[in-house]
């Protein structure tokens, strides 16, 4: 499954940061633009399977309810 995220890349001094809008954590830092774009989709590929890791490690429930949820942002 690919999922879309929002990657967003800003100039500081001589250096490029990037990071993803909706996960904390996944951010990474270059010389250059293409290196942080190649740094921040590695950084979100460890971040998800750490993860996914993480919720398969944990006590299971009895039971387990999944629905959508929504927030409106202003």
């Amino acid at each position: 499954m690919t999922k879309s995220y929002t990657a967003v890349y800003e100039k500081r001094g001589k250096w490029y940061i990037g990071y993803v809008d909706e996960i904390p954590g996944v951010n990474t830092q270059g010389k250059t633009l293409s290196e942080v774009k190649k740094n921040l989709k590695e950084a979100l590929k460890l971040i998800l399977e750490a993860n996914k890791q993480l919720s398969q490690k944990e006590t299971k429930p009895e039971k387990i309810l999944k629905e959508p949820i929504y927030a409106t942002m202003s």
